[in-house]
């Protein structure tokens, strides 16, 4: 007879009951569950063979997984390291065989802290530094250190305090503090490196650099006074750039100057010499004719810039004499004294006796 014949009411080939309201019974579903898995079996070969159907179905779901894009997978056989998965699907023993753990290797991580530091110079100063990192080594993060995280925070301390302590306030406050985050960054890698960490530190920077504020009012001051003194030194500078030019013009033209009254005094020397030899020679020759001359030729030179006209010839040549600036102005009331002729006593004398002037 079918189970949902006409007249027999809603039936149930596996004798369920459906309550009205509620949820089912827990005791109802076992007794289920029992029922139909009683099929393969009685008694506890029954149980045996569900047994055996979840092994079977656990180890199939456990040999096999699947590694993000950002993770690598680290699988351990029987406890032991055996590999590393890159991301995607991948095969392995079931558990208990092989398990795997997976860390996030491109998962930027970050530790930042604020701490006070003595410097080299002895001073106190304040540092918020954060110092970013990655894993590298998936392996050697999970087992060379307890706690990674914990350990590079204090790896990242104690390479910041070595550069510090290593370096004067100055320089610390000045433009060359980007050259200490470089410095600081090496030495915390060569740390974790020692570790062997698996850890690659991509970026360490320090935020905020100040003195306590006990002091900072008195560091203020100091920077006022180091700015002050750079804008003068610049000043300074300025100056200096334009000035020196031209004194190291002027130095190059008397240099020339000098040299070219050099060369003239020289040129001048060494013809005067020239015309002093060929001059002994000539008055070797004939020291009468040559005396006369030497000193006529000194008469007129002593003569040349002299206005007055000596007339030696008692009167009897007709003199032209040279015409001076301004002359023509004053001619028509000049005296004969200021003509420029000097007429000798010989002269005056012949006029007394008669003679022609």
């Amino acid at each position: 007879m079918a189970w949902n014949e006409p007249g027999k009411g809603q039936g149930d080939p596996w004798n369920r009951k459906r309550p009205s309201n509620g949820k089912p019974n827990l005791d109802d579903l076992l007794r289920q569950l029992k029922d139909r898995f009683g099929k393969f079996g009685n008694g506890a070969g029954g149980i045996l063979t569900v047994v055996v159907a979840l092994l079977v179905l656990s180890l199939l779901f456990s040999s096999y997984t699947i590694v993000g894009a950002r993770e690598a997978g680290v699988v351990l056989r029987f406890g032991q390291y055996s590999r590393t998965l890159p991301p995607g699907f991948h095969l392995k023993l079931p558990v208990p065989f092989e398990t795997i753990t997976k860390v996030e290797a491109t998962r930027i991580r970050s530790v930042t802290d604020k701490v006070a530091m003595l410097t080299r110079d002895e001073n106190i100063i304040t540092i918020d530094f954060t110092v970013q990192y990655q894993v590298d080594d998936a392996r050697k993060y999970l087992f060379s250190l307890n706690d990674p995280d914990g350990t590079t925070g204090a790896a990242a301390e104690a390479a910041v305090r070595s550069v510090i302590g290593g370096s004067d306030m100055d320089q610390i406050l000045s433009a060359a503090g980007a050259s200490l985050v470089a410095e600081a960054q090496t030495a915390l890698q060569k740390t974790l490196d020692a570790y062997n960490s698996g850890l690659r530190v991509t970026e360490v920077s320090f935020q905020n650099v100040a003195p306590p504020n006990e002091v900072k009012d008195a560091f203020d001051d100091v920077n006022n006074a180091r700015e002050d003194k750079q804008s003068i030194e610049n000043g300074a500078l300025a100056y200096a750039s334009k000035v020196v030019p031209v004194a190291r013009g002027d130095a190059a033209r008397i240099a020339a100057e000098a040299a070219g009254y050099k060369a003239e005094r020289i040129a001048r020397a060494e013809g005067d010499t020239d015309r002093f030899d060929l001059l002994l020679k000539q008055y070797q020759a004939a020291p009468e004719v040559t005396r006369k001359r030497l000193w006529l030729e000194t008469m007129e030179q002593v003569m040349a810039d002299n206005p007055k006209v000596i007339d030696g010839s008692d009167g009897r040549n007709i003199i032209n004499l040279p015409a001076q600036p301004g002359a023509a102005a004053n001619a028509a009331g000049a005296d004969a004294s200021t003509t420029g002729v000097v007429v000798p006593a010989a002269s005056h004398d012949s006029a007394d006796k008669g003679g022609q002037p």
